[in-house]
């Protein structure tokens, strides 16, 4: 999978720094993968969901969200955001 864009990643490890490791991890899977559906996601990273046209990946034991498009098509991920649990709560994300 391309991945679009790392920096937002990067960017989200700065801000909460007890995420450092977590989205590499993620990264580095995501990068090797070929997805074509979100069962194939789920054989790889269990705790992902489909909310509307995103899919949802709970990262560091739920404590955190990784919002992502995906066109499995083009084999391509589009980061939208990574957010604490507090603020996926509040659904802002979803506009």
């Amino acid at each position: 999978m391309r991945i679009i864009s790392r920096k937002a990643l990067r960017d989200a490890e700065q801000k909460h720094r007890d995420l450092q490791g977590s989205l590499d991890v993620w990264y580095r899977i995501a990068k090797k993968a070929s997805w074509a559906s979100l069962d194939d996601i789920r054989k790889t990273w269990r705790d992902t969901d489909s909310v509307g046209d995103k899919t949802v990946f709970n990262i560091k034991g739920n404590r955190y969200r990784l919002i992502v498009k995906i066109n499995y098509r083009s084999q391509t991920i589009f980061i939208k955001a990574v957010l604490a649990h507090a603020e996926y709560d509040k659904e802002g994300w979803k506009k």
